[in-house]
């Protein structure tokens, strides 16, 4: 009878403790909850270095193998060859590997044929990217395929991504479940009185500067006619890009620039105390960052389109051109009321995505396919909505209280 402890490696993003980005973080929170519950778990972690000397390693930390590949490459180049080598050595590991991403599902037919068991979160419609040449779109939509086809189950974080992956895959292969995020507690101003900011007298937008993420038409709809507000544009801009030089020079005087932030202080205040989070996303599942922007309380103005609405939800403002997206801003600017309710349905929609239910999700995933006794708690079920599961009471109790809270700047 076996009794071994349930196994999973974690494939696809450059490791933890994460200091990279939303994969990153979701890596480290599911680790650390699979360690408490009784699971063995390593994560792969790349190291770009001048020449390898050992190519892999594994340390410990907090519970968790890390198991780290030297490359001795950079860019693009750097993070095929760390796939590679994290796909031939998680062959030899077993458990089931759980892939954060599909830049690598080359290397998944691979791993399957060695017998592993893979459960793929594929992400965004990466091949969409405008900001992509037509060779790398060509390389991500057949990557795409690749990876489709190479998992046993393939998860999808927002029910426009799952309908799109049922063009590939039978929906009964399917899991839809969302990313998650932590309630924000009321924080201090005084980082953004640091950058000359007061609370409630601007807008913020915090995601990569790219056409994608349409911050030229946010930039251009804000400086089309004077403000008694800020916008504050969080991103790192490159003189050398056509793009970034085309938003700053859209940019009237009420647009700030402070680059892009990392301190998670700063970043939680600029949430916080800010009239509106603007999220001009066109192309991907359950943004973190829009996440972020509901658990703080935010009203949100979003681009429109389905993976936005459907994260949201119908009580936020939305934009399809430079023209909705003034009109958007003039009302949160003059409507005291709209900005109230926008809050406060914020707040109750962020319940939703609460890392408790999506991490149990997880593991039901992971414990169906390597054939591990099912978990002592069952998440509910999935929700007709956004989410893989409704809050728990505690969660949307939370929200509730805190509506009240001053979170809500009524």
């Amino acid at each position: 009878m076996r009794n071994l402890a349930p196994a999973i490696l974690i494939l696809g993003t450059r490791g933890i403790p994460a200091a990279h980005g939303g994969f990153e973080t979701f890596a480290e929170r599911l680790a650390l909850q699979l360690v408490a519950r009784g699971w063995r778990v390593g994560v792969y972690c790349q190291r770009e270095v001048e020449r390898v000397r050992t190519r892999v390693s594994t340390r410990a930390w907090r519970g968790i193998d890390l198991i780290t590949v030297e490359v001795a490459a950079k860019g693009p180049a750097a993070t095929l060859a760390f796939d590679g080598v994290c796909a031939h050595d998680a062959a030899g590991r077993g458990g089931v590997c759980l892939v954060l991403g599909y830049n690598g599902a080359v290397f998944l037919p691979y791993l399957r044929l060695r017998g592993a068991k893979i459960l793929t979160n594929m992400d965004g419609i990466e091949w969409k990217r405008p900001k992509w040449s037509l060779p790398i779109r060509a390389f991500f939509w057949a990557s795409e395929w690749i990876a489709a086809w190479s998992s046993h189950r393939l998860i999808a974080d927002h029910p426009a991504i799952a309908d799109h992956l049922a063009t590939r895959r039978p929906r009964r292969a399917i899991a839809t479940i969302p990313y998650g995020g932590d309630p924000i507690p009321p924080v201090s101003d005084a980082p953004i009185r640091m950058l000359g900011l007061e609370p409630d007298r601007y807008l913020v937008s915090i995601a990569r500067i790219e056409p994608d993420n349409t911050i030229l038409s946010v930039v251009e709809a804000f400086s089309c006619r004077p403000r008694d507000l800020r916008l504050v544009v969080l991103g790192r801009l490159d003189p050398t890009n056509a793009y970034h030089r085309a938003v700053q020079a859209a940019a009237g005087d009420g647009v700030v620039f402070p680059g892009a932030i990392y301190e998670p202080g700063t970043v939680r205040a600029l949430r916080h105390h800010a009239r509106a989070y603007l999220h001009g996303h066109t192309v991907g599942g359950t943004n973190p960052s829009l996440i972020e922007a509901l658990w703080a309380g935010n009203a949100v103005i979003a681009h429109d389109n389905a993976f936005n609405r459907g994260t949201a939800g119908a009580d936020q403002f939305y934009f399809s051109d430079v023209a909705g997206c003034a009109r958007a801003i003039a009302t949160v600017i003059a409507d005291e009321a709209a900005v109230r309710r926008a809050r406060r349905a914020a707040l109750h929609r962020a319940a939703a995505f609460s890392w408790d239910d999506i991490l149990a999700a997880y593991e039901v995933e992971a414990r169906r396919l390597g054939g591990y006794p099912p978990v002592s708690r069952r998440p509910p079920e999935p929700a007709a909505g956004i989410a893989c599961a409704d809050a728990s009471e505690r969660h949307r109790r939370a929200a509730e209280e805190a509506a009240a809270e001053p979170v809500c700047r009524e």
